[in-house]
């Protein structure tokens, strides 16, 4: 079961006539959609405090408990990089190298991480379906690529609690939340490749299918055409969107 949508979120809790939606979308992107957060009523710290309850369960119990080998340090590096590259193309072996580098950094010495310890690690946060890995998926040649994933993470609010709220990846964010959107729908996500350019989000079910680009801005020309080439380069009739920052979520939900 996922957190709640924004939909969700918009019934869920009562806001003030004079709130305005931009603004409960800014407290959703803050906060997330863990329902216990209610009885907070956006109180910052008391929010972060019962974020960061949540998560140190999940990871120390059902997680470190299940996997008696895991290193407790180097699963919360994993954790921390994942969530400040969000959806941000990645590679396990990638991974491995930022991290290798910071250790000789913080550490003084070589300590390498292989991209099948990070790939272990990886597994065990998907198991605790605390991030979802989406595989690319060539379109013209209609097949999935093995290499080059995104990892999304499950609520916003536990990134948020970690690293602070920032809102300065948005396009990123918005990914996110139309990714879970998306699973939410029972969508089958990919990440689309088109020739050497790549469409957000290709989501299949039965005799449907989406193609969906993600943008902060469609505003000038350069920005239009860089967003819609890869989805007039696809042959098919399928529908193909794009998601606005400052309309995305109310534009998404009223169309699907």
């Amino acid at each position: 079961m996922l957190p709640l949508s924004f939909k969700e979120f918009l019934t869920f809790y009562e806001f003030e006539p004079s709130v305005t939606l931009e603004e409960k979308f800014q407290r959703y992107l803050q906060f997330g959609g863990m329902p216990n957060l209610r009885e907070y009523q956006f109180n910052e710290a008391r929010s972060n405090q019962a974020l960061e309850g949540i998560y140190s369960t999940v990871v120390l119990r059902d997680i470190l408990q299940r996997n008696r080998q895991a290193d407790q340090a180097m699963l919360q590096k994993i954790i921390l990089f994942l969530y400040s590259n969000i959806g941000s193309i990645t590679s396990p072996n990638s991974i491995g190298n930022v991290l290798s580098q910071e250790g000789d950094i913080h550490a003084g010495r070589d300590k390498n991480v292989a991209g099948k310890t990070v790939d272990k690690y990886i597994s065990m946060l998907r198991s605790a379906f605390i991030f979802y890995s989406v595989g690319r998926y060539d379109v013209k040649g209609k097949q999935l690529l093995k290499t080059l994933g995104k990892n999304y993470i499950v609520d916003m609010g536990f990134r948020n609690m970690l690293l602070g709220y920032r809102d300065t990846d948005r396009e990123h964010i918005i990914e996110n939340i139309v990714f879970l959107e998306l699973l939410r729908r029972n969508y089958r996500v990919y990440i689309g490749k088109v020739g050497d350019t790549e469409v957000d989000f290709v989501a299949g079910r039965p005799n449907d299918r989406l193609y969906i680009q993600v943008t902060e801005s469609m505003q000038s020309a350069e920005t239009r055409g860089r967003e819609l080439r890869p989805l007039r380069m696809i042959p098919d009739n399928y529908e193909k969107s794009y998601c606005r920052w400052t309309e995305a979520i109310s534009q998404f939900l009223r169309r699907y």
